[in-house]
């Protein structure tokens, strides 16, 4: 297993949110997060990439403990992290941004290699890699922040909010890169995402957190066809 996460309690001071949360992925899935706001899925991921300082339990990636690390040391195991709000640095181009994304690397001719290989993925960013970053749309964005983190060549990518903000349409672009990753690549992808329906239609398997804890777990397509997730979350 990559990543296995069992009795993970998690919190802002005074604050508990997370309430023994457990979850599993494989190499090469593409897993989801899902649950109603307020419900702790960003706080998980947070917590997964040593972000919290208030974290207890046991987050294993590829057997080794990450609980205790901070992010930096996180990413340099292998795991990048996508947040909600990009974090990007809107005063520099495209080009800038995916260059910070591989700043451990020093090898030159690698990182050109990679910068190809992303342009090759985002053809869009490559039209626009001489383009201030804060001057894109927003779904533009959300594939610089995605392509930054695929720059340090990571084993597994978390995702915060991908639609977060976006259109319908480029919504569904960012999923189609995605699962372009995941079914071409072999990435391993854990997404938090309030778009129920899109999520289970890309990913492979799911979870429900509800009250900072896992309520219902399977595949997309038992979630799909779970009465209480259609209810709480499909409005069917």
């Amino acid at each position: 297993m990559l990543l296995e996460v069992s009795s993970l309690n998690a919190g802002y001071g005074f604050l508990q949110i997370l309430r023994d949360v457990h979850l599993s992925i494989d190499t090469g899935e593409f897993v989801c997060l899902v649950g109603p706001n307020g419900s702790g899925k960003s706080t998980t991921l947070k917590s997964i990439f040593g972000m919290l300082p208030k974290v207890s339990g046991s987050i294993k990636f590829s057997g080794e403990e990450l609980v205790g690390l901070p992010g930096y040391e996180v990413y340099r195991k292998g795991i990048a992290y996508v947040s909600e709000s990009m974090n990007l640095f809107t005063q520099m181009t495209v080009q800038e941004n995916l260059l910070l994304g591989a700043y451990m690397e020093r090898n030159k001719k690698k990182i050109q290699e990679r910068v190809q290989y992303i342009y090759a993925l985002f053809p869009r960013l490559e039209e626009r890699k001489n383009q201030l970053s804060g001057t894109l749309s927003g779904g533009e964005r959300k594939m610089v922040a995605l392509a930054r983190a695929l720059m340090g060549s990571p084993s597994l990518v978390l995702v915060d909010e991908p639609s977060f903000g976006l259109a319908p349409q480029m919504t569904e672009a960012v999923f189609d890169a995605l699962d372009t990753l995941n079914s071409k690549e072999n990435l391993t992808i854990l997404v938090v995402e309030q778009n129920v329906e899109l999520t289970l239609e890309y990913s492979h398997r799911g979870y429900v957190l509800e009250n900072g804890a896992i309520t219902l777990e399977g595949t997309s397509q038992e979630l799909n066809n779970n009465a209480h997730v259609r209810k709480a979350f499909l409005g069917v």
